[in-house]
């Protein structure tokens, strides 16, 4: 997962839309998109900006959580609802990181370079220990009607 404590300067953040990305911008808020996936970045007190949403899958213009739930990965929204991650979602997201990673001179570490780094891994096979029951232990459900 990305360093969250790397700080970006206006200058990087800018020269991102003539790479292919969609930027844009609130109040000191730049949201980085491509490829169906974004990242989130606020500016802090020292004109500099931080990484608040780290790069993930977008969904209907919303962030995603990619979750390992042990037996697959699945996209998790803050409202609860769980979808399974396809391939394609997950080699989007690997080409928004490598490209937003050079973009901003952020050096991949090998860990990080093997494969889809899930923002949650919560599961237990042992009855009875948190992570039993996966989608209650992260508060996830199935849309409404099925996949």
């Amino acid at each position: 997962m990305w360093n969250v404590e790397e700080r970006f300067t206006p200058k990087q953040i800018e020269s991102l839309a003539a790479l292919g990305f969609a930027v844009g911008s609130t109040r000191g808020v730049v949201r980085v998109e491509k490829y169906g996936c974004g990242a989130e970045f606020r500016k802090g007190t020292d004109d500099l900006y931080e990484m608040t949403v780290v790069p993930t899958i977008m969904l209907k213009g919303r962030f995603t959580r990619l979750w390992d739930a042990g037996y697959q990965k699945f996209l998790l929204t803050d409202d609860g609802l769980k979808l399974p991650a396809l391939a394609t979602h997950l080699e989007s997201l690997r080409r928004f990181n490598e490209e937003l990673r050079t973009a901003l001179g952020v050096p991949t570490f090998y860990n990080e370079a093997l494969g889809s780094v899930s923002q949650i891994s919560v599961y237990d096979r042992v009855k009875g220990r948190v992570g039993d029951v996966p989608d209650k232990t992260v508060g996830a459900h199935e849309p409404a009607g099925g996949h």
